[in-house]
């Protein structure tokens, strides 16, 4: 994660129109579905929207021969925020990288659309812009 003190971060990024549909009292007013299968991962007024930099892998790797297996992240800011791993309706976890396990698609392991630090297994992040929104 790029916030190392493990704290939240207050970051002065605008929430998209795109988001701004999603969110309702800080929390997630629509089902968060499986962008590739179509499975439900998180029902609605589970989690809670916050802001904090983060990088994931992106889903799809680009394979060059000249970087070998080089994994390529990207710096995400918009996340759903669930506190216990009970209240997803559809979600697997990676083995540890690091202290770090990626969530995928329980169904069909497509990911990663999220994470959770081991040494803070209260704090499970989704990425916004990793799963549809549907009401």
């Amino acid at each position: 994660m790029a916030d190392s003190s493990g704290a939240e971060q207050n970051l002065d990024h605008q929430v998209s129109q795109k988001h701004a549909d999603f969110i309702n009292d800080g929390t997630n007013v629509t089902k968060l579905l499986c962008t590739l299968c179509g499975s439900t991962v998180l029902l609605a007024k589970k989690a809670e929207y916050i802001q904090k930099q983060i990088s994931l892998p992106h889903m799809k790797q680009k394979k060059d021969s000249a970087d070998g297996d080089k994994t390529e992240f990207e710096e995400l800011c918009h996340y759903w925020l669930v506190h216990d791993m009970y209240t997803f309706e559809n979600v697997g976890f990676t083995k540890n990288v690091g202290t770090i396990k990626y969530l995928t698609c329980a169904d069909c392991e497509m990911g990663p659309i999220g994470l959770m630090d081991t040494e803070k297994q209260t704090d499970f992040y989704i990425a916004l812009d990793r799963v549809n929104h549907v009401p």
